[in-house]
């Protein structure tokens, strides 16, 4: 469960951005029952769903690329580089360059009973400082504080990094946790395997989760419950059923995209090819009477809102199942405005969430202000300053009588209210120039 990510001079963000997944008590009286993971063992509520709003190129999509820097840094590090490979690290480049220091990622988590705070700060040459906390009662330890290639580790709860310091096993250009994981270090594993747990997809490309999906529906279980979410969605899909091919006996006009993906495939290990996803649908008589099926391909006969729509069914149950978080950049992107609530109310529901699970995306559909979805609190907004920095705030950031949790939301952030909107001042001269040039 997140509790708190923070990012600082990585791409638009020159300053420190934190989105805090903390309820606040200044709405503690708004939705508690149905939008906040009550944890009492850490006398801590936390938000099951926050959104991100702001105009173009204010920041939303490259707030998610670091959580998806910091996953992936974390992930591999130690595995996936040698001693003298740059880190794919952007800092913030609209600023002279003498006053850059180190991008700078911190993630706060709720996993199996104890929090953990973890961080650290890179260049694309080496590791600055990277810190380690774990809370399993009321107490922060430390469990390590990394400045350069110098180590400070709690003898007790990190043993085994000693040997690890010892042997200078640890590249400048590695992660400390990532090389303790892999010498089976409790923490670190347990760290590991919530960032493998973590699930951010972009909304935009729905390929990269569609065959995540596909395998799903092999399972009876989850076919069930994919089939029941298209159903609520009302696309009229009534089954879905997998398309393979024999790689050994495909068609003379087989595409080329086809037999890259075989090629591909084969080069992996794999030994199942999808071709497609078959959706039935009804027939039905001039009297609406059903009097059939027929089969539509994904690919070729079905909508693009359908088609990402199926794609998310499979992140979406994999994570209300599991209780895991799922960041999505975009998800409104084909999507109707009515669909995106009723995302939004699965993981705001005590009912059909019951594993506490999260949901955290970034969207232009102000429709969802109006919905009665979200308390202040999960609501945030990106906006960039005159020099191109991005910041973060939520709406639960302005003052009592600034915001009332009564007014319409929608059309106050419509009126630019909050701020997060985009600027059209010089656009509309440019209209009103043209227009009475006429």
């Amino acid at each position: 469960m997140l509790i708190q990510f923070s990012v600082r001079n990585f791409r638009t963000f020159k300053e420190k951005a934190t989105l805090s997944m903390v309820a606040s008590n200044y709405d503690k009286d708004t939705r508690e029952e149905e939008n906040i993971i009550d944890n009492t063992q850490f006398n801590l509520r936390i938000l099951k769903s926050a959104v991100v709003y702001g105009p173009n190129a204010s920041g939303k999509s490259k707030f998610i690329e670091a959580f998806m820097f910091m996953k992936r840094f974390v992930i591999s590090s130690s595995r996936e580089s040698q001693k003298s490979d740059p880190i794919g690290v952007e800092a913030f480049m609209l600023i002279d360059t003498h006053e850059i220091s180190g991008s700078e990622f911190e993630i706060i988590f709720l996993h199996k009973n104890s929090i953990y705070r973890y961080g650290f700060e890179v260049n694309r040459e080496r590791v600055i400082k990277e810190w380690f906390y774990h809370k399993p009662k009321t107490k922060e330890i430390e469990l390590f504080y990394r400045k350069g290639q110098n180590f400070d580790y709690h003898q007790r709860s990190f043993s085994k990094g000693g040997p690890l310091i010892k042997g200078d096993l640890v590249r400048n250009n590695a992660l400390f946790l990532s090389v303790a994981a892999q010498f089976n270090e409790a923490y670190s594993v347990s760290t590991i395997e919530w960032f493998n747990n973590l699930r951010i997809i972009s909304g935009l490309r729905e390929e990269g989760y569609q065959t995540f999906t596909m395998g799903r529906t092999e399972r009876p279980e989850h076919k069930k419950k994919i089939l029941e979410l298209l159903q609520a969605a009302d696309l009229g899909i009534q089954d879905v059923s997998l398309e393979k091919i024999d790689p050994k006996n495909l068609p003379k006009d087989a595409s080329r995209d086809l037999l890259e993906l075989i090629d591909r495939g084969t080069k992996e290990g794999a030994t199942d090819f999808i071709s497609d996803v078959i959706t039935t649908h009804r027939i039905y008589d001039k009297n609406r009477k059903s009097i059939g099926e027929i089969e539509f391909s994904m690919d070729d006969d079905e909508s693009s809102g359908t088609r990402k729509f199926f794609a998310l069914t499979g992140p979406i149950l994999d994570s209300l199942e599991n209780g895991l978080t799922l960041i999505v950049d975009e998800l409104d992107s084909k999507l109707h405005p009515n669909l995106v609530c009723k995302i939004v109310a699965l993981f705001n529901s005590r009912e059909l969430n019951p594993n506490s699970s999260q949901l955290i995306f970034n969207t232009h559909d102000t429709n969802l202000l109006s919905s009665e979805l979200f308390r202040r609190d999960q609501v945030w907004f990106m906006e960039k300053d005159r020099y191109g920095a991005a910041k973060m705030y939520s709406l639960s950031d302005f003052k009592s009588g600034e915001v009332r949790k009564s007014e319409a939301f929608e059309d106050n952030y419509i009126k630019g209210k909050y701020g997060a909107t985009p600027y059209l001042g010089y656009f509309s001269e440019i209209v009103e120039h043209n227009s009475l040039g006429k």
